[in-house]
């Protein structure tokens, strides 16, 4: 099923009264795992959402019980924001220290919940050396997908998440200025996962993306290209007999979508885990030529 949005039409905020950054909840994961879970029940990837349910409660654990991360200086702060940089970009940060550590652990949890093709498939994490490690982290960071393991990535990426989720959190969101380029996260430059409606408080009814890597959300408003700011043919998909709950949003110009989660219609639907519960519409919007502009770190296919 498709609706063509001919404008943007949409009612948004005040001026000045929309909160454009919004940073990670402290039970980011635990709500995510909990959500997979739900999602799990009678689907046909279920086994597959029940095990990233598990990673992200160890991720979880992981975020609870590690040290406080360390923030650039003041003087970077200021300095990003003056020329709408992302603070917590890889590149300006590097690998933080302990990834590996973290990535180590979330494998070695893991371990015990899989069947032994699964076990194999994530000894590479335990077993590879740090450099190898390291170079599959700048892959994923720096979004080159082709040279990825695609069974240790998932470890990976969670590591990473926790990592920069932990950093994240100790923002001030007036600390990060909008981005220069809007498809990209202001906190720390990586691609969104999909956008989400929100709903309650001052963002009710609106639109943000959410970042693959640090999990922060920033506002774009509705019927409007998340890719190229083109606000003329947009359409919503969705697959025929759904809730629509998740939609596939479309560009004519740019020829890429990106799924919009509307909590609107479920208050408890999560930007990763639905967007997981939903390829069938990847695979709708594949047949149709369309590509997907976000990536999503739990499952790595053929995105960016």
């Amino acid at each position: 099923m498709t609706t063509t949005l001919l404008q943007p039409g949409e009612i948004e905020a005040a001026a000045g009264s929309i909160p454009e950054l919004l940073l990670p909840p402290a039970d980011l994961f635990l709500s995510r795992a909990r959500r997979l879970e739900q999602l799990a029940e009678g689907h046909s990837l279920g086994d597959y959402l029940r095990f990233v349910g598990r990673l992200a409660r160890a991720q979880q654990e992981s975020l609870d019980a590690g040290p406080a991360a360390e923030l650039p200086v003041p003087e970077r702060l200021v300095q990003c924001r003056e020329h709408q940089m992302p603070p917590l970009s890889p590149a300006g940060l590097g690998l933080p220290d302990g990834w590996r550590d973290t990535a180590q652990q979330l494998a070695r949890t893991m371990l015990s919940s899989l069947p032994a093709a699964g076990q194999a498939a994530l000894k590479s994490v335990l077993e590879k050396q740090d450099a190898w490690l390291d170079e599959q982290a700048m892959q994923l960071l720096g979004g080159n997908i082709q040279g990825l393991d695609a069974a240790a990535a998932p470890i990976i990426g969670a590591a990473l998440q926790v990592h920069w989720a932990r950093l994240v959190r100790q923002l001030d969101p007036a600390q990060v200025a909008r981005p220069e380029h809007p498809n990209l996260c202001p906190v720390c430059g990586a691609h969104p996962v999909s956008s989400v409606v929100r709903v309650g408080g001052a963002q009710n009814g609106l639109r943000y993306l959410h970042c693959a890597l640090c999990n922060a959300e920033w506002h774009v408003v509705r019927a409007k290209c998340s890719n190229c700011d083109n606000t003329r043919g947009i359409a919503q998909d969705r697959l025929e007999g759904s809730d629509g709950v998740v939609q596939a949003e479309s560009c004519p110009e740019c020829n890429t979508y990106l799924k919009i989660i509307q909590q609107e219609k479920d208050p408890l639907a999560d930007p990763v885990a639905d967007d997981l519960a939903s390829l069938a519409l990847d695979w709708l919007m594949d047949e149709s030529g369309v590509a997907r502009s976000g990536i999503n770190w739990y499952l790595i296919q053929g995105q960016l």
